[in-house]
């Protein structure tokens, strides 16, 4: 594996020749995925980024989890929109158990629509509670490990790192795949992104979601809108696909924040998927725009 040493050398490349470096492993290929925000708000956990915490003021919606029929018709809806991956995803640090079975339900209906391949992003899991999830069916989990070790105590403090680590470690005990990413501009050093790479590498996600912070009013990030510009976006993006080239870096969330410009250049370089539509608490762009970069790219959408 690549050291620590070696990918910071890296990052201060010609941003140019870092790129290109980059683009040895990205295929012509771009995998869709769309997800449903099953559950929203009201989330125990202090984590300094985000709109559903219960610790903050946000004003957002809250509602329970939705019914089965309600998920079934959003990934027939993502289907139509060329995604290839379908999410359920709720708030919460795990999955209530009240709402477990109804949870399994709604990933084996997501299973019975040809072309789509489920995914679930339902917080902290128990080995019971993963052994569930693959016995029912559920292709990848996500789970992200946000920011890098060292970085973390500043995000989040009501559970650790190890937390995560040890769900996505489940993950792939019980023969799921593993969609396990970061948010970019929380105020990480250079060297902790370089880390974040590292750590990653040693878990082998299958995907890597890459969230850029939307800074959200009243939380205590709301004011973080400069902790990384555009140049930077794309060296970090750059030095996680060399340390991760068997892994799919996916925009998600944020990446408004780049320039079309620098999206079509990351798209060239570095990321072989796109989270389509809106996200959980924020908006994306369309998806006929994202269809018609690909195509200017003459990058192929994966279909299954």
């Amino acid at each position: 594996m690549i050291s620590k040493r070696e990918l910071l050398t890296l990052y201060h490349f010609d941003l140019d020749k870092l790129l290109k470096m980059a683009s040895k492993y990205v295929r012509n290929e771009v995998e869709f995925c769309s997800l449903v925000n099953a559950r929203n708000g009201k989330c125990s956990q202090n984590c300094k980024y985000c709109a559903q915490s219960s610790h903050y003021r946000t004003n957002i919606d809250t509602y329970p989890l939705i019914e089965i029929n309600e998920v079934k018709k959003a990934a027939e809806e993502a289907k139509s929109h060329k995604a290839s991956r379908f999410a359920i995803v709720t708030s919460g640090k795990t999955p209530d158990e009240s709402d477990f079975e109804k949870m399994l339900q709604m990933i084996a209906e997501v299973n019975k629509i040809d072309g789509i391949k489920s995914c679930a992003s339902i917080g902290i899991l128990n080995d019971k509670q993963a052994k569930k999830l693959a016995e029912c069916g559920l292709k990848r989990f996500h789970h992200n490990i946000n920011t890098s070790r060292s970085y973390y105590p500043e995000v989040c403090t009501t559970h650790t790192f190890d937390d995560r680590i040890n769900t996505c470690r489940l993950v792939k005990k019980y023969g799921m795949e593993l969609c396990c990413g970061v948010i970019l501009g929380m105020g990480e050093s250079i060297e902790q992104r370089v880390e974040m790479a590292l750590e990653l590498a040693e878990i082998q996600p299958d995907s890597i979601p890459i969230n850029i912070l939307m800074p959200i009013p009243q939380t205590p990030f709301e004011n973080y809108g400069n902790k990384i510009d555009e140049e930077n976006i794309l060296r970090t993006l750059a030095i996680f696909k060399i340390a991760n080239p068997n892994s799919i870096l996916r925009f998600c969330g944020g990446r408004m924040r780049l320039s079309d410009e620098n999206q079509r250049l990351a798209l060239q370089t570095c990321v072989e998927g796109l989270m389509v539509g809106n996200y959980l608490t924020t908006v994306g762009k369309s998806v006929d725009e994202d269809i018609k970069t690909v195509q200017k790219l003459d990058k192929i959408i994966i279909t299954h």
